[in-house]
């Protein structure tokens, strides 16, 4: 295999079980799930450097090796997976297939690019804040994040672990279905059967994004009947990515402080804000944003019982070109997090479906349901997708 859009980390191939639901199929993993005699750099030289060999494979590389997938390498990541749009100030930005003038997103940046181009079938990333959804809307392919705790990550680096997420890749959702079997979660009983428009977040996104996005939405409603429009946040977005923003910063810290104080590692300019950032997150801070927290977490519960689902735009525009300067990056992801933080902070799963494409850059549409409901989101993504064929 060549790596035509620079996506891996280090090319191998590693075969699954002899049959299972993804025989025939190749995945990528991100650098921050451990393979067995693999290094697991996390996309920083100094951590890479300091790291032995694992011993055994990360849950979700070894569910997928015993579903029959074959493994064709590990793929870049932000520096930590502290990011969202893909570029890495060592190893560089893997190529947005769809749009190579923009970033490919992250920080699950190489296995999107990988599952885009046609490199594998599937992507395996993580999901904290948007690592798999926002890229998935920006390469144009489907991305799945799954419900935080329903699938095991022993062996893989946390980042906020009352946020990460295992999540995927796919070129169709009947790929992406299939991955979710391997991942053993279970379909019974999940069904969508009504949609609700969140208008403040609607709002967050650039007029020409709803317009690309509308088509998309049409075939859910033509499924479903007409979106209900709601407010989905009565605070404010602004305060959910805040309490969004001070909770994961100071999980961050938590997880990765003493090694940032004692190995000094060279960061790239966004990513080195980021930990200077979580560094002084104070406790009492931390202790009125987990408040703020489960403030979030009823409401959403409130929102979305019942088979309900949020129909909203991953992002508010396509992604950014790779030239823009770090301070007009941070503004779009602030922007993005207004959209992405609601399922995060709730734990909930959340699909973004390939819905269009504004200046030539995809966008894509997002759906959000209840803890639990992660199959029955991506029934409805096949459905979608039968409409539009």
């Amino acid at each position: 295999m060549k790596d035509t859009v620079d996506a891996f980390v280090e090319i191998f191939e590693l075969e699954g079980a002899s049959d299972g639901p993804l025989a025939g199929l190749d995945f990528a993993a991100k650098d921050i799930f451990d393979v067995a005699g693999h290094v697991t750099g996390c996309g920083n030289p100094t951590m890479a450097a300091a790291a032995t060999p694992a011993s055994a494979h990360a849950d979700p590389v070894a569910a997928l090796l015993a579903a029959g997938a074959r493994l064709r390498g590990k793929t870049h990541t932000d520096e930590i997976a502290y990011s969202l749009m893909g570029a890495n100030a060592h190893h560089g930005t893997p190529v947005n297939p769809a749009d190579p003038r923009r970033v490919p997103g992250g920080s699950s940046s190489g296995s999107v690019s990988a599952t885009a181009a046609g490199l594998v079938d599937i992507g395996l990333g993580s999901d904290t804040g948007g690592s798999v959804r926002m890229p998935a809307s920006f390469c144009g392919i489907y991305g799945m994040r799954s419900s935080h705790g329903a699938i095991p990550m022993q062996g893989t680096m946390p980042l906020a672990p009352s946020f990460d997420t295992v999540g995927w890749f796919a070129r169709d959702p009947e790929t992406l279905d299939r991955v979710a079997d391997a991942l053993g979660l279970h379909p019974a009983g999940q069904s969508v059967t009504r949609l609700l428009l969140p208008v403040d977040a609607w709002a967050r996104a650039a007029p020409e994004t709803v317009e690309a996005v509308s088509p998309a939405l049409a075939r859910l409603e033509a499924r479903l009947g007409p979106a209900t429009p709601v407010i989905l946040a009565p605070e404010g977005l602004d305060t959910w990515r805040e309490t969004f923003r001070v909770c994961q910063a100071a999980e961050v810290w938590q997880a990765h402080g003493a090694w940032v104080e004692r190995a000094n590692p060279a960061f790239g300019p966004g990513v080195a804000d980021r930990f200077r950032m979580a560094a002084a997150i104070e406790a009492e801070e931390w202790r009125r944003a987990r408040a703020g927290r489960e403030t979030v977490r009823e409401r959403m519960q409130t929102l979305l019982t019942g088979g309900c689902a949020l129909v909203l735009p991953t992002s508010p525009g396509p992604a950014p070109l790779r030239e823009a300067a770090e301070a007009d990056l941070d503004r779009f992801r602030m922007r993005a997090l207004e959209m992405l933080c609601p399922a995060g902070l709730a734990g909930m799963p959340q699909i973004s479906l390939p819905a269009g494409t504004v200046d030539g850059g995809p966008v894509g549409l997002g759906l959000v349901a209840a803890r639990g409901m992660d199959r029955g989101l991506i029934a409805l993504a096949r459905d979608a997708a039968n409409r539009r064929d």
